[in-house]
């Protein structure tokens, strides 16, 4: 059994479902205590109790709430997420705002409030799930790729500040994962792109990359629990692609 994270603390935002989830349980398999966070209170509840952890139901759109916390965690994992596809004349200015507000101001807040807990023991792991999008962009995800570039120079300059003290912080850059919040986007892309959605797959997610499937949510997990380990202190301001080849073109 591995248990090289049993002294660790973990927090994972958007931990009920999907890439927060295999995360949240990569970490405990190694031993972490993980603190499963999310707005979804029953299933930020039942996976905690799977994993005998804790769960903490935030909603991290209320920005102003968490620039008042102080978090003791060893480990966090900045992976909530939301996407919305639409032309840049379409898209509403309160929906760019919403996404920038949870997937860069609130990873923004939750690292200023565990950097102090952090600094105090001479170690922190700040694994920030962006996106092969943080290092690419495609037409019409405006806010979701812009988040993601802002989430690519945090994680950087966290790196930066954090390096002679014990922390580091680095990016894992997926392309399209097996989520629901990539299978939501199925019938909005068919309709943008003028396919039917049997064909979306092959004819626009997937067209860029060398390898024609979908990333696994386990996948992603596994090399966060690597970025979470001692063995990782070395890897900083780094941003890891796991896209099938997407970004070598």
């Amino acid at each position: 059994m591995d248990n090289s994270l049993n002294v660790r603390k973990a927090l994972v935002t958007g931990g009920a479902s999907g890439i927060g989830a295999a995360c949240a349980r990569a970490l405990a398999a190694r031993g972490a205590k993980v603190v499963v966070a999310d707005v979804d209170a029953p299933g930020a509840a039942a996976l905690a109790d799977e994993l005998g952890g804790t769960a903490w139901t935030v909603d991290l759109l209320d920005v102003d709430a968490l620039a008042a916390l102080s978090l003791d965690c060893d480990i966090l994992v900045n992976n909530a997420g939301i996407q919305k596809v639409a032309p840049i004349e379409e898209f509403e200015p309160a929906e760019f705002r919403r996404i920038l507000a949870l997937m860069l101001e609130a990873p923004f807040l939750l690292i200023r409030a565990a950097l102090p807990h952090m600094y105090a023991n001479g170690f922190g792991r700040i694994i920030n799930i962006s996106s092969v999008h943080g290092l690419r962009a495609s037409a019409y995800k405006s806010a979701y790729v812009s988040a993601k570039h802002g989430l690519e120079g945090l994680s950087k300059v966290t790196a930066l500040e954090g390096g002679e003290r014990g922390v580091t912080s680095n990016c894992i850059n997926p392309g399209y994962v097996r989520t629901p919040l990539v299978e939501k986007q199925i019938a909005d892309q068919a309709r943008l792109h003028g396919i039917p959605e049997s064909e979306v797959l092959a004819k626009v997610m997937l067209t860029e990359s060398a390898v024609k499937r979908l990333v696994e949510v386990e996948e992603v997990a596994s090399l966060a629990a690597w970025m979470a380990s001692d063995d990782a202190g070395m890897v900083t301001g780094a941003s890891y692609t796991m896209d099938g080849g997407w970004s070598a073109r």
